[in-house]
């Protein structure tokens, strides 16, 4: 009895289908035949039906009129799954489009800021290391400039596999032991006598820690935005500004009182602090790629992103020298006073949080990163050039005013323009790792080399500072030639 009356139920299902159908088909018909007396907007919204109707009758549902039927409550409930099953994977192929905005997203962009504020801050803060080397460990320079570089070199460099590492799914296995190893570095800085222990410290533990948290970071903070990606990234950058703001200080005012060892613990115990914090509030948001090589060779072929990267790379070769020697040409040249030398340390350093901020704002309103970094870029270099001109405490202090806010331009907005190169957002963490190389090897060896040519001088900095402000020059003239790849000779195009 039950049996028939389930089988009159799926008879009169079946003939509400097939009526169902058959008034689609008049529909359908009746449509065909209106367009023929139809104006051309009308014919193209019925042909826009049309194709909307043809792409909802490609998902299978019950009334659809095949062989695979479902013939029990069985069968139709594994059918269902699989239709689900088809549309979510359909969902993991292509995710939705960034939210560029709200409080998931803007999250990401603040705590970005704390991942930059315990890795650059840290390298921001180098300057006071220098100084403290150099007078009571009685080094070189030259050799005190290897330990930042190396930090340095870790830092961007370490971008071609952790870039990947994010794309595969692998962010939490990078950043979690990364920052780790960054507060290991820096707890074992503390205990350092030698010139090798702080470099395997402070240069190789800290620099491969933090080079696991950077890329993953930038390409995480990235995925969330699209038309405000260069103010997120900015807001994230800017974390380099307040590290170089917070340390420098704890330096300045816990050296003279605890001694620098249990200076830097502290500094230690503030970045596992902020770490514990943005490693439970940091979320991947795309599906990882688990398919592809840890190096985008391809990318290398495309000229405007080879062009930019060689750009970037002379760029980096001169501007992070001021970081490393300002307050050691305080003190050697203008015979300032230890206090004061971390002061202009700061400054140059503070600066940076509205040298980020603003030129973002403009970039994403108006301009384009592209756009607003090469005169950023050209202005940085004439700032170089006037360097040796300073002669004063208040000199100084403006100079570093003005370097400051048009570097922090720079940083603050490169990776903005280097995301823009790419337009396969499932690439973004290898593409922007093996450019972060890049700027790397710039970062690497340029402060050491600006080191030697203040020692082959007899401590005189002219040298120095000439070979800063040229490879900035120079760096910012291929940065045109990119944008020429990209643009033509068109002038007012926003990229």
């Amino acid at each position: 009895m039950a049996d028939n009356v389930d089988v009159e139920k799926g008879m009169s299902s079946m003939g509400v289908a097939g009526d169902i159908n058959l008034q689609h088909h008049a529909d359908a018909t009746a449509r065909k035949a209106t367009t023929t007396t139809t104006s051309p907007l009308q014919h193209q919204q019925h042909c826009h039906h049309e194709s909307e109707e043809q792409e909802i009758s490609r998902f299978p549902t019950h009334t659809s009129t095949n062989t695979s039927r479902p013939n029990g409550p069985k069968t139709a409930i594994l059918h269902l799954a699989k239709t689900l099953t088809t549309r979510s994977n359909a969902t993991l192929t292509n995710p939705p489009p960034p939210p560029d905005g709200g409080l998931t997203a803007w999250t990401q962009a603040i705590m970005g800021h704390f991942v930059i504020l315990n890795t650059w801050g840290m390298i921001a803060t180098f300057g006071v290391f220098q100084q403290y080397y150099t007078l009571h460990l009685s080094l070189e320079p030259s050799a005190v400039s290897w330990i930042g570089s190396v930090q340095m070199l870790g830092h961007f460099s370490l971008g071609m596999l952790t870039g990947r590492a994010f794309d595969a799914g692998f962010f939490y296995w990078s950043v979690i032991p990364g920052m780790l190893l960054s507060c290991l570095g820096i707890f074992l800085t503390s205990l350092s006598r030698s010139y090798w222990q702080f470099f395997l410290t402070q240069g190789v533990l800290v620099g491969v820690g933090n080079g696991m948290q950077f890329a993953p970071t930038l390409g995480l903070v990235s995925t969330y935005f699209s038309r405000n990606r260069s103010v997120a990234l900015a807001i994230m950058a800017s974390g380099s500004a307040t590290g170089g703001l917070v340390y420098p200080c704890l330096a300045r005012q816990l050296i003279p009182r605890v001694g620098f060892e249990w200076a830097v613990r502290t500094m230690g115990f503030m970045m596992l602090a902020m770490g514990v914090c943005y490693c439970a509030l940091l979320k991947p948001r795309l599906p990882p790629r688990k398919t592809g090589p840890v190096l985008e060779l391809a990318a290398f072929k495309e000229m405007p992103y080879s062009v930019f990267l060689l750009g970037v790379f002379l760029i980096a070769l001169g501007q992070y020298f001021a970081f490393y020697y300002i307050s050691s040409f305080a003190m050697d040249v203008l015979d300032l006073a230890y206090g004061t030398s971390i002061n202009v340390l700061l400054v140059l350093n503070g600066v940076g949080v509205l040298g980020r901020l603003i030129p973002s704002f403009f970039a994403d309103k108006y301009t384009g990163p592209y756009n607003i970094l090469i005169p950023f870029c050209f202005v940085s270099a004439f700032v170089l050039f006037f360097w040796p001109l300073v002669k004063s405490e208040a000199g100084l202090y403006a100079w570093a005013v003005c370097y400051g806010f048009f570097v922090a331009g720079f940083q603050g907005i490169f990776p903005a323009a280097m995301t823009t190169l790419t337009t396969d957002m499932s690439k973004v963490g290898t593409r922007n790792g093996q450019g972060l190389a890049v700027v790397g090897l710039g970062t690497f060896i340029g402060p050491p080399i600006a080191g030697a040519l203040i020692q082959s001088a007899g401590g005189r900095y002219l040298g120095a500072q000439v070979f800063a402000g040229v490879a900035v020059l120079v760096g910012s003239c291929v940065l045109v030639w990119g944008r020429w790849c990209i643009t033509g000779k068109t002038f007012k195009v926003r990229v």
